[in-house]
């Protein structure tokens, strides 16, 4: 049977428990055997917000995910030039992991709307499958826009991988902000993360 891999790319800046509970809930519903996380050294679509260094995001990512066998840590996206495209991260995968591995990258609806304006949005659907963690309560995901750059087939293949998933309401951004206010960020990011944002004075300006 050929091994199912998920790969979850994002900025993590910072990770929290809410990315780990979704990529578990997806990886258990669509039977991956592994879940790679990637921090993107610029996420095409973030603009020009500061990101914390790539070192230290690096490593929160390598925090929240000790001890735990589903989940992998992956540099590629933060040590390869230029903007981290999603579909040059999939075809490096295919021609590491090989032909035979099933490869599914994992995102939010939110990324689903904006996959219209994707590095080469076709090819990707067509290299991997994507994967979309559905929140309850949360409907949309407009179709008509995804129909302008792909076709019928393509437009099914995402609808077969829309994932029902936790309705879980943390955010990165959120977690800055409180943590600039100096207020606590205890059981939204994983204890060994919020030691080193503490240590290291991270997000307090």
């Amino acid at each position: 049977m050929a091994s199912r891999v998920g790969l979850y790319g994002g900025s993590f800046n910072p990770i929290h428990c809410g990315h780990l509970i979704i990529a578990r809930a997806l990886a258990e519903n669509v039977g991956l055997s592994r879940v790679i996380l990637l921090p993107s050294r610029q996420p095409p679509h973030k603009g020009d917000r500061k990101l914390a260094d790539a070192v230290h995001r690096a490593e929160m990512v390598k925090l929240a995910i000790a001890g735990e066998p589903l989940f992998e840590f992956s540099d590629f996206d933060l040590i390869r030039g230029g903007p981290s495209y999603t579909i040059e991260t999939v075809e490096h995968f295919r021609r590491t992991l090989g032909a035979e591995t099933e490869l599914f990258w994992i995102i939010g609806g939110d990324s689903l709307n904006e996959l219209i304006t994707w590095h080469r949005a076709g090819e990707l659907v067509d290299a991997c499958q994507i994967i979309t963690a559905h929140r309850p309560g949360w409907d949309a995901i407009n179709w008509q826009s995804l129909g302008t750059i792909l076709n019928e087939a393509q437009v099914d293949r995402l609808r077969d991988g829309i994932i029902p998933a936790p309705r879980i309401e943390v955010s990165s951004t959120d977690i800055r902000e409180r943590l600039r206010q100096g207020r606590s960020v205890r059981y939204l990011i994983p204890e060994a993360v919020l030691e080193y944002v503490q240590r290291l004075g991270l997000y307090r300006s």
